[in-house]
């Protein structure tokens, strides 16, 4: 009797799809399994390798199957796509799932456990309120625009606005007052609640010793560097520095052929609150370097001479992710290079 050696899982909310194979890739048995029993079933199968898209779920599925004494396997689902036959259902994408987790050159997620994935959250809330306070400050930008009040874009110039509002000798009429009032008082609630998660941020990267390792690199605060710590993978899981910069999505696209090197535009691929924040802490520093017209960084010195300020802005988001790789990787502080001369 063959032996399953791979089982491809399709999570959803209720109905589950497996899809068994042996080690030679043959067909050992196709089933739906409601959500109740999917830890039943896999209790019941020899321990072989399970795999998963890593999606919303995945990880925690991740944990309770590896209980059970399976090899459990998370993959980005871009990479499970080529492997769909035609038409996409549950059954082909299990099916799509357990081939792409035969290929002996697949790459895989680390599974999360609950303390890294409840270590994200404070991130995930603080960019929830950053945007929906950015859009609070749009939607009353726009409406003062109709009555001919207007100021500069940014957090700091939104109390131009809202002074109008509070103003009852200011042209705002008074059938508007009341609602635009509203969003005053929600701009003030979502400004005090990302205050608070930026408190707990802080107070984060003051217990932990790689965020303090990390925020001695130029560019990178307590935000940025918490963030690090909780959102990246171990350093032992890339190679080299590029490598942690590619999975950022720091650098260019190859669309290579023929032998000729071509490369385009950043990748945009892996983390995307890394390499946002990351970006903006390059921004600041070129920034900087523009406004003081000297910096001890020659390399950015000699980089804003000769390429334009966005260019040098992603090229030292992806110099600072191979420095971060270095320091998690090799532990150590960041030390400014000395001043030639």
């Amino acid at each position: 009797m063959l032996e399953v050696n791979t089982i491809g899982l399709d999570l959803a909310k209720n109905m589950f799809q497996a899809h068994g194979s042996d080690a030679s890739g043959a067909v050992l048995f196709r089933k739906k399994l409601r959500r109740d029993h999917v830890l039943r079933f896999l209790a019941a199968q020899p321990a072989c390798t399970v795999a998963m898209e890593a999606c919303a779920g995945g990880h925690y599925w991740a944990r309770e199957i590896a209980k059970l004494g399976h090899d459990v396997r998370l993959i980005a689902p871009g990479y499970v796509k080529p492997f769909v036959k035609r038409q996409k259902n549950d059954a082909a994408d299990a099916e799509a799932i357990c081939e792409a987790a035969q290929r002996p050159t697949m790459r895989f997620v680390a599974a999360k456990s609950e303390e890294q994935q409840a270590a994200a959250m404070v991130f995930r809330v603080r960019d929830l309120m950053v945007r929906q306070r950015t859009q609070t400050i749009n939607a009353i930008r726009g409406h003062l625009a109709e009555f001919g009040l207007v100021a500069a874009q940014g957090l700091f110039h939104a109390a131009r606005l809202v002074a109008a509002i509070e103003d009852e000798d200011n042209a705002v009429p008074e059938a508007a007052r009341p609602i635009l009032s509203l969003l005053v008082a929600q701009l003030r609630s979502l400004g005090e609640k990302v205050a608070v998660l930026d408190r707990e941020i802080a107070r984060r990267a003051r217990e932990d010793a790689e965020a303090r390792r990390l925020m001695t690199i130029p560019g990178i605060g307590p935000i940025t560097a918490t963030a690090l710590a909780a959102l990246a993978p171990s350093a032992t899981t890339f190679k080299r520095g590029r490598d942690f910069a590619a999975w950022l999505g720091l650098t260019p696209l190859q669309r290579s052929s023929g032998g000729k090197q071509k490369l385009g535009e950043t990748s945009r691929m892996g983390e995307r609150t890394l390499r946002r924040l990351l970006i903006i802490g390059a921004s600041a520093a070129v920034r900087w370097a523009m406004r003081k017209g000297s910096t001890r960084d020659s390399w950015l010195s000699r980089m804003l001479e000769r390429k334009p300020p966005m260019l040098v802005i992603v090229a030292l988001a992806n110099k600072t992710a191979r420095i971060v790789w270095a320091l998690m990787a090799q532990g150590g502080t960041y030390r400014m290079p000395a001043v030639a001369g």
